[in-house]
């Protein structure tokens, strides 16, 4: 899908959430995130779940998922809608009669790994669904704020064609304000006494085009960001998003071609007491990620 047959970025039709700082980039609905000219730290996120919350939560909620904002100018081309499956494996015949698309094939998880990130992932759909889980949870983690480390991971995801613009996009974005309007320091590092957090979990996937070499995956997320610790002005939020990414064969394992976000599908917010910032900030340390596979 080419960025360029987008709506532009910021139009507030009548009856929008356009006036709501949590809506994608500011309530346009768009289905592919855009970064405004000049300013890759543009806030967004998700309304809060009550009208109680402070203004100081509103304010701090600069990022929902990072990916979103810095993948802003990554987007792919459109496939059509209606190419038939052409991978081995294939379960859209299932999904057309109504199975769950995320019901599990009983096919073990991959082995391999490519530093930390799953690896060796079948060609078929069942593969890519799992590559693409993977590398939302890589593209959406507190790693992907250091430099070094963000290299390492697009190095893993990335079609070699694409990494170069990747990298200048992503080096743009990850900037001194950047890192200053979510709580960090300008060099990205987290200040003393705070536990930064950035974590992508995914709940379904689905297959939307497919073919041999280039697959289309929607990945539902949940996903948590914040600065955990005493007197944290970015306080820990979560939000529902959705990641649409597009997946190349190459050399024998999927790699991303383009990746971009919308906002939802989000659930009611249920009633759970808010942890402390010692409490999310444990959590987090002692609670590992999943290898995700199908």
């Amino acid at each position: 899908m080419s960025y360029d047959d987008e709506q532009g970025y910021g139009s507030r039709d009548s009856g929008s959430r356009g006036d709501d700082a949590y809506s994608t980039l500011g309530g346009t609905r768009q289905t592919r995130t855009r970064l405004p000219e000049g300013n890759p730290g543009a806030p967004h996120g998700r309304r809060p779940a009550r009208n109680t919350r402070s203004l100081v939560m509103a304010v701090g909620v600069v990022v929902l998922l990072v990916a979103a904002i810095a993948f802003a100018n990554l987007g792919g081309s459109d496939k059509g809608d209606n190419v038939d499956p052409a991978l081995p494996g294939s379960s859209r015949a299932d999904t057309a009669e109504g199975t769950a698309p995320t019901a599990p094939t009983g096919t073990d998880p991959v082995t391999g790994k490519n530093g930390s990130i799953a690896s060796g992932f079948a060609h078929d759909e069942q593969g890519a669904q799992s590559a693409a889980a993977n590398y939302a949870v890589a593209l959406g983690s507190a790693e992907m704020f250091d430099k070094a480390k963000r290299d390492v991971i697009l190095d893993a995801v990335i079609a070699p064609s694409q990494i170069d613009r990747f990298r200048s996009t992503l080096d743009e974005a990850y900037s001194a304000p950047f890192f200053k309007n979510v709580g960090l320091n300008e060099d990205g590092t987290t200040p003393s006494g705070f536990t930064f957090i950035s974590r992508t979990t995914p709940i379904g996937t689905k297959i939307t085009n497919s073919s041999a070499e280039v697959t289309i995956v929607d990945v539902w997320c949940t996903g948590l960001i914040g600065l955990a610790g005493e007197g944290s002005t970015k306080p820990v939020v979560d939000g529902w998003f959705t990641i649409t990414m597009e997946l190349s064969w190459v050399d024998g394992e999927w790699k991303a071609v383009s990746h971009s976000q919308k906002d939802g599908p989000a659930p009611v917010s249920g009633d759970t007491r808010a942890s402390s910032a010692d409490e999310i900030a444990g959590a987090v340390s002692g609670f590992g990620g999943f290898t995700y596979a199908r």
